[in-house]
């Protein structure tokens, strides 16, 4: 976590990083995909993974929308090309 502080309102947040975004993403994506040699990065997409076909893709984003405790909205799930912008997103939602 990297502490950014708010001097609008006086408080200190919590900001999760990149890097724990990703950590977080890398074990979700092993989990779904029961595959733990998966790791991973800006540029991955579908292609990238034999079993990620639209089926295990809606039950991805449901893992991750639990594992980071937010929901993305419709607008944001058929923008996403890759993980490096569902990491995008994360990072916007609860950072």
């Amino acid at each position: 976590m990297i502490c950014r502080e708010r001097p609008d309102i006086g408080i200190v947040e919590d900001v999760m990083s990149r890097e724990e975004v990703f950590a977080r993403l890398n074990e979700v994506f092993r989990d779904v995909f029961d595959d733990e040699e998966i790791t991973v990065t800006d540029a991955t997409t579908a292609d990238d993974i034999e079993e990620w076909d639209s089926l295990e893709h809606i039950n991805l984003l449901a893992a991750v929308e639990q594992e980071f405790g937010m929901k993305f909205n419709m607008g944001q799930v058929v923008s996403m090309k890759n993980v490096g912008e569902m990491a995008d997103i994360i990072i916007s939602k609860i950072g």
